[in-house]
């Protein structure tokens, strides 16, 4: 383990990130670590992180010297993404990304496949306009009515909901058959599922709410 902290890790990529994400997550998560050429960003932020892990096939000259050396754990493998070697090295109460949800629709979705293979982190994702993470065994979200409210399924799992306009109560999500995009909130949501494969959408104006329930959740996936 590269990272050990008692304090929610702000995850810095190297896709595109506005001002204003960072100062939300950072609002949440004060410590920053960067994924590869996420280290130039953090710079640029004005942020020196305390450690960047990757393949470094991206990070800058600059940044390499203006990174203290033992702040650079190169992880060589090619079997894995930068995202996903940080979610394997870093220990922490939650992690937000920020960086991982640029202009490449391929990235995206490997950010996605690596909140699914290691379940036991509580990671959430900024987008533009939204956030992304995965359902823990059970959880309550504090939701305004008529929240869009979206669920992707990575693998087979059910569940049960209680809030929501169209109930999950009976379905069977697979990502090639039934998904559960473009529902929407009556109020709080209460969501439980059978396994770790469950992505939650929601905008990001619930940033802090998603935080918070996370946190507030006891049961967790084991990896």
């Amino acid at each position: 383990m590269i990272v050990r902290a008692e304090e929610p890790i702000t995850l810095i990529g190297g896709a595109k990130a506005s001002r204003s994400a960072f100062e939300a997550s950072m609002a949440l998560a004060p410590r920053v670590v960067a994924a590869d050429g996420g280290a130039d960003a953090a710079l640029q932020f004005g942020v020196t992180p305390e450690a960047v892990i990757g393949d470094f096939d991206s990070i800058s000259d600059e940044a390499r010297e203006r990174i203290p050396s033992g702040q650079l754990h190169e992880v060589t493998e090619q079997d894995s993404t930068d995202f996903d070697k940080c979610l394997r090295n870093i220990s922490a109460p939650f992690i937000v990304g920020i960086g991982f949800s640029g202009a490449r629709l391929d990235h995206q979705l490997a950010a996605c496949n690596s909140l699914v293979r290691h379940p036991d982190q509580r990671c959430i994702l900024i987008g533009s306009d939204d956030v992304v993470f995965l359902a823990p065994p059970s959880m309550r979200l504090q939701l305004t009515k008529g929240s869009p409210v979206s669920l992707f399924p990575l693998g087979a799992v059910e569940g049960v909901s209680d809030g929501l306009k169209w109930p999950i109560n009976g379905l069977n999500f697979v990502p090639d058959g039934q998904i559960g995009t473009s529902n929407m909130a009556l109020g709080n949501v209460d969501l439980a599922v059978t396994a770790p494969k469950l992505l939650v959408i929601l905008p990001l104006r619930f940033l802090d709410e998603v935080a918070r329930s996370l946190q507030a959740c006891n049961a967790r996936w084991q990896d």
